[in-house]
């Protein structure tokens, strides 16, 4: 694979394929029918998730599997010969093709290959569990043990200093959740992700900055490792139901009302961030938004200058000084990345290919194409494609609020 820049690059948004046990491997008993499970059904292999069939992956067991960047030119916005999903995936590659996707040695190799020092790795399948069990709390941070577990048997949360794995940690249960971000603490973690939006049960909903929350992130903040915000299934599919949208969430088999609302998690659980006093009360909290684009930056970024021009009095500092000093913004690369840099700044931008999914870039570091579109020097470009990425798998020094 040829490597379109002259330094070894960093993705902040790498993914696996899950092995068939993930979920699994490490379950305990007590959950083993509440979690996850696998099932013959009509002659296809189906996961159920509580008992039921869940849909987030149409082919959860990743065989075949698309090609990585199949999909890049429709995510641009181009599509002339009007195909549909299935005709845009072309030709499947039968997983065993592909050891790279499930074999950390040989993934190494690819990376090697792909000119990329080291990534951030997160879910294909797991970002989008949390909200299938959200009925069963015990069940839901028992799979999350779990797959946790399997995480680290599998890739490590910290591997050869060059994949750096994000456990899922789940905050529908305050005691659960620290203890689990206690263990990946003690495992080399050097990012861990939560869901995206509120955090919602059957007590009610409440927003993950909430003081309720603080055993954990001070944990996080004195730690000084990077909190992941990566898309997937959030709370809002609640929101979509009341437009009439299905709840659950199935990937690439969606109608175009989805993706048209305004509804945003990301940019509400940092609104919420910020209205809360988050980061006064965790200075050191360094937040990466993965795969989540960048457009949600730019409607914030308004509110928050109207919001703090009427009431000035409700933030101990311009909130959008707070924004930019912890909030690091991978765009998707077909966003407006100068737009962007001239709002954030180079220095808080992501590189994030996506690799391997079929939405993603075939070439990680062909990224650098649309930043030198977008104007970007040779230093900025660094930045976004190496230094900022390398910068938050360090653990940050404790900041004094």
């Amino acid at each position: 694979m040829p490597n379109a820049v002259d330094f070894k690059a960093f993705d902040a948004d790498n993914h696996y394929y899950e092995a068939l046990d993930a979920f699994t491997r490490h379950i305990e008993p007590q959950y083993r029918k509440r979690a996850m499970e696998w099932a013959d059904i009509n002659g296809k292999r189906r996961l159920l998730v509580g008992g039921r069939v869940n849909r987030f992956i149409p082919n959860p067991t990743f065989d075949p599997v698309s090609k990585p960047g199949q999909l890049d030119e429709y995510f641009r916005g181009r599509n002339p010969k009007q195909q549909g999903v299935r005709e845009l995936f072309g030709e499947l590659d039968p997983i065993a093709t592909r050891p790279e996707y499930r074999d950390r040695d040989i993934r190494l190799e690819v990376m090697d290959e792909q000119g990329l020092e080291s990534a951030f790795f997160f879910p294909t399948l797991g970002v989008g569990m949390e909200q299938a069990l959200i009925d069963d709390v015990p069940a839901l941070q028992a799979a999350f043990r779990a797959f946790n577990r399997w995480l680290d048997d599998d890739w490590g949360l910290n591997y050869k200093n060059r994949i750096f794995s994000a456990p899922f940690i789940s905050l529908t249960d305050l005691d659960s959740a620290v203890a689990e971000l206690e263990w990946a603490l003690a495992n080399d973690a050097r990012i861990v992700i939560v869901g995206v939006g509120p955090v919602v049960t059957a007590a009610g909903g409440r927003a993950p900055s909430d003081p309720y929350y603080d055993p954990f992130w001070a944990r996080l903040n004195e730690a000084g490792v990077t909190l992941g915000l990566h898309g997937g299934d959030s709370a809002y599919s609640r929101y979509l139901e009341a437009w009439g949208e299905a709840s659950e969430m199935e990937a690439f088999r969606q109608s175009p009302l989805r993706s048209l609302l305004s509804h945003d998690p990301i940019h509400d659980t940092v609104a919420a961030m910020l209205a809360d006093g988050f980061f006064l009360r965790h200075p050191n909290i360094r937040v990466a938004s993965i795969e989540l684009g960048s457009e949600w930056v730019f409607h914030l970024h308004k509110k928050l200058k109207k919001s703090f021009g009427m009431s000035p009095f409700m933030y101990q500092e311009d909130p959008v000084e707070t924004l930019r000093r912890h909030v690091w913004v991978s765009p998707y690369y077909e966003d407006d990345l100068a737009a962007l840099r001239d709002l954030v700044g180079a220095d808080r931008m992501l590189m994030g290919s996506d690799w391997p999914h079929a939405e993603g870039l075939a070439n990680p570091t062909d990224y650098i194409f649309d930043l030198r579109r977008a104007g970007f020097s040779d230093d900025d470009a660094q930045k976004v494609m190496r230094d900022n990425g390398l910068g938050l798998t360090q653990r940050a020094a404790v900041a004094v609020a």
